[in-house]
């Protein structure tokens, strides 16, 4: 691992900060809710909608092969070519609305590697602070983690067993269209997400790999319809990839740690697990 990865020269990365603002627009919460299916007024938007907020505006040239933004700056230049948000954790505070300046500040917190089935992986940990207004509404930790070529796409040692079937249940077709217009809400150019010859044939997946963002919004939700109100507490990840084309569940059920909810493709295995509390 040493050989690949200088992990001293990338823990150098910690306590980096980077701040960022952008007004929510009427706009924005419009395409929002028509992605999501939300038949909404007002100007209080759903939660998780920040993911699509403040996010990096590269120029063509300062793009890597994958669609992402070309690796140093702010996150440190892991020499690894897969990258991908493994989960994360959200204490939401308050709501953030229409017409209010959001700002983000965003620190690395960790630097970590570890060896996986697929080889060398390696964890950046980001702490994310939501102001809207001036009102702090989220505290956030997003877990990144890199990957190198290895075998492409992330393969089990042996075949999960299928997802159960929660107390709650509702589904999703992840299409091409809805991943086109995630991507574009987040001003997002990874390439796994919307070319297929990419994501089968350089990376190595089955087909369009789901957005693990998106699904941890749906599963918010979600959450949310069942309880009645927005969870104060939200943590995710990601267990497996989700593919296009294939009907995508949302479960739910009540656990000791609150309610417990995953995504699976119908007859297959957990994708993202999340746990929501009040």
């Amino acid at each position: 691992m040493n050989s690949i990865l200088d992990l001293e020269h990338l823990r150098g990365w910690i306590g980096r900060e980077d701040v960022q603002s952008q007004v929510l627009t009427p706009d924005v919460l419009r395409q929002f809710n028509a992605t999501f299916g939300k038949d909404r007024t007002g100007d209080v938007a759903p939660a998780l909608i920040h993911f699509c907020l403040n996010q990096p505006a590269v120029s063509m040239d300062g793009l890597g092969a994958d669609g992402h933004p070309a690796k140093g700056g702010f996150l440190p230049p892991v020499p690894l070519p897969r990258r991908m948000w493994a989960g994360g954790a959200l204490d939401l505070l308050g709501p953030i609305r229409v017409g209010e300046e959001v700002m983000r500040r965003s620190v690395i917190k960790d630097v970590t590697a570890k060896e996986g089935r697929s080889g060398t992986l390696c964890f950046v940990t980001v702490a994310h602070e939501v102001t809207s207004g001036g009102r702090q509404v989220i505290r956030e930790r997003q877990d990144i983690v890199y990957r190198g070529e290895g075998s492409s796409a992330p393969v089990a040692a042996s075949k999960p067993d299928p997802a159960p079937v929660g107390a709650h249940v509702d589904s999703v077709m992840p299409s091409t269209t809805l991943l086109f217009r995630y991507s574009a809400l987040t001003f997002n150019g990874h390439r796994i997400h919307y070319d297929r010859e990419y994501a089968t044939q350089v990376e190595g997946y089955p087909g369009l790999v789901v957005h693990g963002p998106m699904q941890a919004t749906m599963l918010c939700h979600f959450a949310e319809r069942i309880w009645g109100s927005p969870p104060e507490h939200f943590r995710f990840r990601g267990l497996a990839p989700a593919f296009d084309g294939t009907e995508l569940t949302l479960n739910a059920e009540q656990s000791e740690q609150g309610l417990r909810l995953w995504t699976a493709p119908r007859g297959g295995a957990i994708s993202m697990e999340a746990f929501a509390t009040w």
